[in-house]
């Protein structure tokens, strides 16, 4: 039995029915990462030690019948902007090379309660700025389905892990589409919940009022059962929302009939690779086959999204990140005079280009006579793409359309062009704008062979709704890894 080749979920069922166990489970995963990660670069830190001491605990636990969850004894890696007590937390970023947080993100505490066992930290676009995972201060991430293209990003690092079998799930968070976009680079599921469902407490914050955690899996069974076990209201996160039921898994259901999906014209213009557009066709027409309604509409506002997102999300990050200046903790500059060099000299040899991009911009945007100019208007332009979603939840159950207008580009190209690397998020940031949930799965690969993803974007809170017809989607075709090929 290989296990690396099970999903999350199966594993689960195989430790608790004794036909393996945690330690076994962990050890094929670390022997995993030593045989791929000099090459992919998924990880910018291993716990070996540490996972392993686990495993015989929760191993205990199990044959105690303590825990006897679905994710007991599962080896899964974290994004490293993500606190994990006692284990090193670096955003992908030189100023924070040595911080070593003293407490755990709420989510991360969640699945340990559940069970499953920490492996390591994922490498990530700096301070997740970026979406390619190539900004990270500890080198590229490479894509397993072709080591000369990236895997997307910002959750880079987590989507290649589970792709190249480096982990049974990960996690991974999402501000502009940082967990769908690589998910579907990658050829692997990703969720990003409605804005409120998993606590961000411990989630070092890039834009506070877009980022959301969530789960990154090889299928939409884990997925569900993932977001069941993080998702929890939390009175530490002043956004975390008390829903009355964190049951998701119920919605793992083929049946999509009667269902209403509206598909907006603008998403399939000018700027959509043909490939990409005839997989995610091709994968709308599977719904329809079983027995959900498809109709083109028109979504307003989509020109506005990329600029508006862009203002708010790099406003709150040039705020966030005034925190790291040498002072309390992380790098320090060494060769300093005065309070006022340390910090510019700190900030300076601290943060990557595209971080300090992105911090200059929201400054600027935040200053005096700009403030009226650029973010209020951002934040009203926020309010009425809002208002466009809610007019078209009012005539669909969900909306379906690409996760990113291509296939993953090679390693390089984007970088050179930080604007084109802006407008690849065109089909996801308008879901965090707006505070919706979105779920993109695999739906093919290119004539190259890379994968692509299709995107459902449910109503606030109707997580339920996409996870169904992506269940549904996902059970007309059989899960392909990279080393199908």
């Amino acid at each position: 039995m290989d296990l690396l080749n099970l999903t999350a979920v199966e594993l689960g069922k195989k430790i608790q029915a004794k036909e393996t166990n945690a330690v076994e489970a962990v050890q094929a995963v670390l022997a995993q990462i030593d045989k791929m990660d000099d090459t992919i670069h998924s990880y910018v830190t291993v716990d070996k030690e540490g996972a392993m001491e686990r495993a015989q605990k929760v191993q205990k636990q199990i044959e105690e019948g303590v825990i006897s969850g679905p994710l007991a004894g599962v080896p899964v890696a974290i994004k490293d902007n993500m606190c994990t007590e006692g284990i090193l937390t670096t955003c992908s970023s030189k100023i924070l090379e040595n911080f070593y947080p003293t407490y755990t993100a709420e989510a991360v505490l969640n699945l340990e309660k559940a069970g499953a066992i920490v492996v390591g930290k994922t490498n990530m676009d700096e301070f997740a700025m970026g979406s390619t995972t190539e900004t990270s201060a500890y080198g590229v991430t490479r894509n397993p389905w072709n080591t000369e293209h990236v895997p997307g990003g910002s959750s880079g690092g987590s989507c290649t892990a589970v792709s190249a079998n480096e982990c049974f799930f990960a996690l991974g968070s999402d501000t502009g589409g940082s967990i769908r976009q690589p998910s579907s680079f990658c050829g692997v599921a990703g969720i990003k919940p409605t804005y409120g469902t998993v606590s961000r407490y411990g989630l070092i914050a890039y834009g506070s009022s877009l980022d959301q955690i969530g789960p990154v899996a090889k299928d939409v069974t884990d997925c569900a059962t993932i977001l069941e076990t993080i998702a929890s209201y939390d009175k530490k996160d002043s956004t975390s929302y008390k829903r009355d039921s964190y049951d998701f898994t119920s919605a793992l259901v083929d049946d999509v009939k009667g269902m209403k999906i509206g598909i907006p014209k603008g998403y399939f213009g000018e700027g959509l690779d043909k490939e990409v557009s005839d997989a995610v066709m091709a994968a709308a027409k599977e719904l329809e086959k079983k027995g959900a309604i498809l109709e083109e509409f028109d979504l307003g506002l989509i020109d506005y999204a990329i600029p508006a997102y862009y203002v708010i999300a790099d406003a709150e990050a040039s705020s966030n990140l005034a925190r790291f200046d040498g002072v309390k903790y992380g790098y320090r500059a060494e060769d300093y005079n005065g309070l006022h060099n340390m910090y510019k000299k700190t900030r300076s040899e601290g943060f990557g280009a595209e971080v300090k991009r992105r911090i200059m911009l929201g400054s600027f945007v935040l200053s005096s006579g700009y403030y009226d100019a650029y973010y209020l208007k951002a934040l009203r332009t926020k309010a009425l793409i809002k208002q466009e979603f809610d007019k078209a939840f009012s005539k669909y159950d969900m909306i379906l359309g690409p996760a990113a207008p291509t296939t993953a580009p090679k390693i390089g190209s984007s970088l050179s062009d930080p604007i084109k690397m802006y407008l690849g998020d065109i089909y996801t940031i308008s879901v965090n704008l707006a505070g919706l949930p979105g779920i993109s799965v695999p739906c093919g690969v290119d004539s190259k062979g890379l994968p692509i993803g299709v995107q459902l974007i449910g109503d606030c809170f109707q997580e339920k709704k996409i996870l169904r017809a992506a269940y549904a989607f996902e059970q007309t075709r059989s899960y392909q890894s990279p080393f199908d090929k």
